[in-house]
C-alpha cells in the first residue's frame, strides 16, 4: 500500500489526545523546536518537526502551570508517535529512524 503523499517520513514527533495537558505538551514543544506542524484531529493532536522533536519536563511544567512527571505523565496522552522515541526524566526526544 502506498503512503498518503502528505506525510513526510523524515517527520517526528509525537500524537497526543487532545486535552489541557496534550495542548501545553504542544506549547512547549513549539517553543523548543524552530520547526513544528501541528495537525488537529479533533480527538486528537499530531505532532510533526523534521528529523528531531524534543520536549523538557521544564518546558511543560512552565506552560502546564503545575508539576510533569516524564515519562509517566507523557505516557498518559501520548497513545502513539512516529520515530524513534527516547525519554528520561527530564526530556523527552523523537529522532528520525524506524517509526513506531
Amino acid at each position: 500500500m502506498k503512503p498518503p503523499e502528505n506525510v513526510s517520513f523524515a517527520h517526528v514527533g509525537p500524537v497526543l489526545e487532545n486535552s489541557e495537558t496534550a495542548r501545553a505538551i504542544v506549547r512547549a514543544i513549539q517553543s523548543l523546536n524552530p520547526v513544528v506542524e501541528i495537525r488537529d484531529h479533533g480527538a486528537y493532536l499530531r505532532v510533526l518537526a523534521p528529523q528531531r522533536c524534543v520536549v523538557t519536563r521544564i518546558a511543560i511544567e512552565r506552560t502546564l502551570g503545575r508539576t510533569f512527571h516524564l515519562p509517566s505523565d507523557l505516557e498518559c496522552v501520548m497513545p502513539s508517535f512516529k520515530g524513534q522515541f527516547f525519554v528520561n526524566d527530564s526530556e523527552a526526544i523523537w529522532a528520525a529512524g524506524t517509526s513506531s
